[in-house]
């Protein structure tokens, strides 16, 4: 194998395969993959937040992407949206018992990551110095 060889080369079930049935990994992939998701359920996991409450704790979010990602995680059912009846009506978010099922593993991403992070940034470094032309950021 060369250093850069990037094929996959383990007994996963191969659920990429176009002869494959659809394992649902793709749809999955789709939602948590995206940063948005992660760090909106990573702040539910604390408990019930309002909508400006998401928006001051996500650094960086704009109010139509937060739109956009609480829409997306209450359609795949990972969290709920309870409007009161109140006035001005209040709305906040939870996550469901799926969303609750996802924390540990979000959390084990994260942790994955602080434990990891400067052995990947000298990684990046040493790529970024030997291969000057290959620029992929």
């Amino acid at each position: 194998m060369s250093p850069t060889h990037t094929a996959v080369t383990t007994d996963l079930d191969p659920c990429g395969r176009a002869d494959h049935p659809d394992c649902g990994i793709r749809d999955v992939l789709d939602r948590i993959g995206d940063k948005w998701s992660v760090l909106v359920i990573v702040e539910l996991a604390g408990g019930p937040r309002r909508f400006r409450e998401l928006q001051r704790a996500i650094d960086g979010i704009s109010q139509r992407m937060l739109t956009l990602t609480v829409r997306r995680l209450e359609r795949d059912g990972l969290i709920l949206r309870t409007v009161y009846p109140t006035v001005p009506a209040q709305v906040d978010y939870r996550l469901t018992e799926t969303g609750t099922s996802l924390t540990h593993l979000v959390k084990a991403l994260a942790d994955w990551s602080l434990t990891h992070r400067a052995v990947i940034a000298e990684a990046r470094q040493q790529y970024d110095q030997t291969h000057p032309d290959h620029d992929i950021r």
